[in-house]
């Protein structure tokens, strides 16, 4: 019997933290790590005055046959780890319901917010701050309502704290990130106190409790007991996420943030009132985040894991190379094309020309309005110009397949137009690194791994032109070089008339052949990379080259198409991340 209550923690708590450990440990970065410590310390020594005063009052009682013996200000040693690791179960899967999430993009302020939000966060005050008042009376009535008062008394103070200064960023996260991490433990727990206190591990005392029970043993104060501390534990870690996104979110606000500066800046943060918030900026970040998800499932998984601040330069690169990709390939004509080809130079010749006011008003007078934020928000300062100017050239080489013309005469021309239009982003992408990252690189290291990542771009474009070989025929486009054609006795023009074919087919896998080759000359110099965008790196190359890897497969897992386009299967996306982050 002595073991009652340690066996409740070997049974149903830490199998429960394991598995969750187990799955989530690849993907966690030191942010999520310091974040879910912090909870725990916070959760640990605000409940143990609370619950030391519970049990010295006999209100909560613990048979001496049911547990080992140690104690501390009279709670059991096993009560002292049921902070933790409920604290800890709650905070990972917190974690791992979010992490998909970039913050940033659900920050808001009182202006931006609906009427309906402003009350909904109005009525959460009033409905907390009417459970405080609720509890003293409890607790100065005494008798059966002292055990619900001193939990209302004292979770709902903290809790209106948290509401107040994060309620906008709560109810602008998606339901689920929110309403599941509280209520999943929540219930899971219900059901192991309800166990516990049919067996008698611990128990209530009658003259304290208002004796209702949800079902079997389940005491009502129990159960309001579970549902608050979880949800203490989820708005503690919403209103630390809010606190991150806002550093993130305004460099301006906390500039050069370190890591001895970062407690001091979070804590600016966490006082820092939404109306100081650049919404103009915020919008655009959440239009990039919309158009990465529309448009590349890839990139949208791989971002999920990259370090807060470098997450976001990232996405907003993406945006502008996507935004400036649609401008041209969706004008009508070609003479359309070339005129946004002008623009987006001449927007460029503005941004690194340093006249910002110019730069903006330049992008409000020649862009439409759904392409301004990607333009303005492309964070320059940190970006090297001339890739963004080859990217430009490569949109230009797309424009040659007019009039029959068909550019890609040789291996050495698509290896050229990859260069210019996968390998610059690649490029780019490592600039944004090396800028955020906290390890310095030497610059033979830099120069080396912008050498892989200018090969590692050939790769990706190659799968990228075997994938869309139907979809760049109906365009009129045929990316495979002619002598490779011609040595199949076929011209571009038989691939525009049956992309289909056997032959295509089989160009297809010389090009992801030629594909893999590149990649592996260029895949062990990642190595070089800071451990902290290492992985994050790495996942975003290898969830693009699976696409590949299903093209060349003749049986197994079937690949699903999308608009002619071959598709990798979400689950096999998510093994792939979780496989490279926990072997990189």
């Amino acid at each position: 019997m002595a073991y009652d209550y340690a066996f409740v923690h070997l049974v149903y708590t830490i199998p429960l933290a394991g598995i969750l450990t187990v799955i989530l440990r690849p993907l966690l970065s030191r942010s999520d790590i310091w974040k879910t410590l912090a909870i725990i310390l916070i959760a640990f020594f605000a409940t143990l005055p609370w619950d030391s005063y519970l049990i010295r009052h006999s209100i909560w009682t613990y048979p001496p046959e049911a547990i080992l013996g140690p104690r501390l200000f009279s709670i059991p040693a096993e009560e002292l780890f049921f902070f933790i690791i409920q604290t800890y179960i709650t905070a990972l899967l917190y974690i791992l319901l979010n992490k998909p999430m970039l913050h940033p993009q659900f920050l808001t302020n009182h202006e931006e917010s609906s009427p309906a939000t402003r009350r909904f966060r109005t009525y959460g005050q009033l409905l907390l701050s009417a459970a405080i008042i609720m509890g003293g009376f409890l607790i100065t009535k005494g008798g059966e309502g002292t055990y619900l008062g001193l939990i209302l008394i004292w979770a709902c103070p903290f809790l209106l704290l948290t509401w107040t200064q994060s309620g906008y960023f709560l109810l602008k996260l998606p339901r689920a990130c929110i309403v599941t991490p509280i209520i999943a433990p929540t219930l899971y727990l219900w059901l192991v106190d309800e166990l516990a206190l049919g067996r008698g591990t611990w128990a209530i005392e009658s003259g304290t409790k208002l004796g209702w029970c949800l079902w079997g043993s389940l005491e009502v104060e129990e159960a309001v007991f579970f549902l608050v501390t979880n949800t203490l534990i989820v708005f503690g870690l919403a209103a630390f996420d809010r606190g991150t996104a806002v550093i993130n979110t305004f460099p301006e606000i906390f500039p050069g943030t370190s890591r001895g500066m970062y407690f001091k800046s979070f804590l600016k943060a966490i006082v820092t009132t939404p109306e100081k918030y650049d919404m103009g900026r915020v919008r655009g970040i959440r239009e990039a985040v919309c158009t990465l998800r529309r448009k590349s499932r890839s990139f949208y998984l791989a971002s999920a894991v990259f370090p807060g601040s470098l997450r976001i330069d990232l996405i907003l690169l993406y945006s502008f190379c996507r935004v400036a990709d649609d401008l041209v390939d969706d004008s009508a004509t070609n003479v359309e094309a070339e005129g946004w080809i002008q623009k987006l130079t001449g927007y460029l010749d503005r941004a690194y020309g340093g006249a910002s006011t110019d730069v903006n008003s330049y992008a409000e007078k020649n862009f439409p309005v759904p392409s301004q934020s990607a333009l303005k928000l492309l964070p320059t300062r940190l970006l090297p110009s001339a890739p963004l100017y080859e990217l430009l050239e490569g949109f230009r080489m797309d424009l040659d397949f007019t009039d029959g013309k068909f550019p890609i005469e040789n291996e050495a021309d698509i290896q050229f137009y990859a260069s210019r239009v996968a390998s610059t982003v690649g490029e780019l992408c490592l600039w944004l690194t090396f800028h955020h990252s906290a390890t310095s690189l030497s610059k033979d290291e830099k120069t080396r791994l912008i050498q892989a990542a200018t090969t590692m771009g050939y790769a990706l474009q190659y799968v990228n032109i075997a994938r869309d070989i139907l979809v760049d025929a109906e365009m009129g486009r045929v990316y495979l070089p002619t002598d490779w054609l011609r040595e199949e006795s076929l011209t571009p023009r038989d691939i525009l008339n049956n992309p289909k074919q056997p032959k295509a087919e089989m160009l297809r896998q010389k090009l992801l052949d030629l594909a893999f080759q590149k990649y592996e000359e260029s895949r062990y110099t990642m190595n070089l990379l800071p451990s902290e965008v290492r992985g994050p790196l790495i996942v975003a190359v290898e969830s693009y080259m699976e696409i590949g890897r299903v093209l060349r497969e003749k049986s197994g897992i079937p690949s699903k198409t999308k608009r002619g386009r071959a598709t990798v299967p979400g689950s096999r996306r998510l093994w792939v991340a979780w496989k490279n982050l926990n072997t990189s």
